[in-house]
Formats: structure tokens, sequence, C-alpha cells
């Protein structure tokens, strides 16, 4: 498989952009290029691809109005400097991608988030609803790290995996991340004149985790190492990723013609069997919901679970959690993380979807359990 027949096939693309790409040598963005960018990105939109972009370089952006050298290694700021510098970088980044898109009349979204907040339930559930509102609208999220808040040491990579599990999340096709490099070699060819590029990945080894490097100093904060690391996540989610060099105007577009070498990795799977699995190794049902006939009929033809279908409630069970799905005879028939709580499961079980609100107050979408967050027994 080649980078254009992959990208062809991909409804659903993440791209993932380093600090080292739109930063330059002196802390200032590179608006040519993220203009360059924006061109490649609604070319794709037109092409009926929806779009998300997990971005770095806020903290690049906010290391000047903090006082920190721009020669200063990442690893090396104290975490204080590097959360202030990402509050004031982070308005500075998103102006940026505000302009590159205003003249295509092209709306973007900030999402801030924390890789906690794709693995909470509760958290997975809400972010995975709002970037989906947002992409069927035709906006794009332009998706960070929430580095102001977060509790722990900001390390190397987090946006590499952040970007797979962003994928992961919302059962994206493909990750392209966007590099310095333009993918895996069999060692670091930065030392070794022989080293090789290896074009496809179809299995992920112990092997290949071996031939990554240690990120480049500078700005970046992402190496090879993060980067095999977010293509174990997004493979075994049943998501493709690619590793293309991202530094010249247009590189998405010379990626998306095939004109640019790059490092494919082969998902292991379909994204919702993953997904599937997902659920049943990490989550242990709270509560129990008991159907009517024709609602056991449409779980079995692959439809989302509607409060109409439910006759009965059984336990007590938080918004995310993880219920127990039985027919009238009480036979399980499989599991779901519920989208509304126990107690507001209970006020609309037996009633129509469009009277959620008026029930409710409020309305989390039609679906008390997704078909995405289903798994039924074989």
């Amino acid at each position: 498989m080649i980078p254009k027949d992959l990208i062809a096939a991909s409804k659903t693309i993440i791209i993932k952009i380093g600090s080292a790409l739109l930063v330059d040598a002196d802390n200032g963005a590179r608006i040519p290029w993220l203009n360059a960018l924006s061109d490649d990105v609604m070319v794709l939109k037109k092409a009926g691809k929806s779009i998300l972009i997990v971005t770095s370089g806020s903290i690049a952006l906010g290391r000047k109005a903090m006082g920190v050298s721009h020669t200063e290694r990442p690893s090396s700021i104290p975490l204080e400097l590097k959360q202030a510098a990402a509050a004031v970088g982070q308005i500075a980044l998103m102006e940026c991608y505000i302009k590159a898109f205003s003249s295509y009349g092209q709306a973007v979204a900030q999402i801030l988030l924390t890789p906690s907040d794709t693995e909470n339930r509760s958290s997975h559930l809400n972010a995975r609803a709002t970037i989906h509102a947002l992409l069927g609208k035709g906006i794009i999220p332009v998706v960070n790290e929430n580095d102001t808040v977060s509790t722990a040491e900001i390390r190397f990579g987090d946006n590499d995996r952040l970007a797979s599990r962003v994928a992961q999340m919302i059962g994206a096709d493909l990750v392209i991340q966007l590099s310095t490099t333009d993918g895996l070699y069999t060692a670091d060819p930065r030392v070794d004149s022989l080293a090789q590029h290896i074009p496809l990945v179809e299995r992920l080894t112990q092997e290949h985790i071996a031939m990554a490097g240690d990120a480049l100093a500078g700005v970046s904060t992402g190496g090879m190492k993060s980067k095999i690391e977010a293509a174990r996540i997004a493979t075994e989610s049943g998501v493709h990723m690619m590793i293309a060099k991202g530094t010249d105007h247009h590189a998405l577009s010379n990626v998306c013609n095939g004109e640019a070498r790059a490092t494919i990795f082969l998902a292991s799977g379909q994204p919702r069997s993953a997904r599937q699995k997902w659920i049943l190794a990490h989550v242990k049902p709270k509560g129990g919901l008991i159907l009517d006939a024709g609602a056991c009929q449409a779980l079995l033809a692959g439809k989302s679970l509607l409060p109409a279908g439910v006759k009965s409630i059984e336990g007590a069970f938080e918004r995310g959690d993880a219920v127990k799905i039985y027919d009238s005879n009480g036979k399980m028939l499989g599991v779901g993380l519920c989208a509304y709580d126990g107690e507001s499961t209970r006020q609309i079980a037996g009633r129509k979807s469009a009277e959620i609100h008026q029930i409710l107050g409020y309305s989390r979408g039609d679906e008390l359990i997704h078909r995405d967050d289903l798994v039924l027994n074989s």
C-alpha cells in the first residue's frame, strides 16, 4: 500500500503537527508554512474528508514571553515555566490557525485534552460527542494537550500519543504524523549512513521499537520512540498511521499525491472490533438494562440502543459507566457504555428520543448506548 491509496480510502483523518514544524529557531510561528498547510487541508476537505488537527507549539510560542531562551531544551525547563508558557502560547497558536483558514471562511475549534481525558469514561464520551458535533458541521477541531493544567510532568511525545488516542476515541481511519523525518529507518540516519528507510510496517515488533532514536535538540519534544508508541496505540485500535516529513511547504499535499516518502503502519484490526476489545478488557459493568424484544432485535442488527426499548433498570451507575444488557427473559446480550447516568436513564426509559430534552431539561444525544460502545455476546 502506498500513501496516496491509503489517504484515498480514509474518511476521517487526523493530522499531527509538531513544534519543530510550526515554530522557527527564534520561537516565531512559521506563518507561510501554516498557510500552505491550510491550502492542503482544504483540498482534503473538498474531497469529502473529515479533518482533525492535533498540534503542538503552545510552549514553544510562549517561551519568549516567559523569558526562556530558544536554545534551552524542553527537558531542562521547570514545569511551572512550561505551563505558564503554554498559557501564553496557546492563544498565539490558535490565532495562527484562525488566520491560516480565514481566507477560506473555514471555522476552527480549540479542544484542549490530556491523555486521561481519553481514558476516563465520562470525559471520553463528552470529548467524543463534541468532536463528532464539530466534524458534523464541517468545523476543523484543533486539539492540543492541556499543558497548563497537566498534573504530571509534560513529557516527550505526549501529542504523538494523544493523536492516536483521539483517533481511537472517534474511530478515525488514519493518523498522519508530520515530522522532521520521512519515516522509520533501520538505524538513526543522522549518525548511520547505512540506515535504510522502511516504507511499510505491517506489524509492529520489538525490532521496530529498537530502531527508534531519541528526540532532536531544540523545540521538539517528540522523538521516533514516541511515534512508534503512537503507532502501537493507533494500529491496535484499528487505525492506520503514517510518518512523513513535513518541513517543506505543501508537505501534506506531497504525501497525498504520493510524491513524498513516508512510513505506513497498517492497522491490526477494524476500529470497532478494537474498541470492543478495549471495553471488555478495561471496563467493569456497574448496572443493567432490561430491553424489550424490538430493542434486542435492533441491537443484533447493528443498531444503537434508544431509550424507547428499555423496560427497566438495575443498579446505580454514572454517565460513561458500563452496564449489562439483558432481554426480557434475563438472558445477557452484552455490555455497553451508557451515555446517561442511572437516574436519568430511569426517567427516559420507554420514552422516545425526541422527549429526552423535555423530560431531563437537556439531551446528550438520542442514544442510550451508541453501537460503537456496545459489545454483544458472540
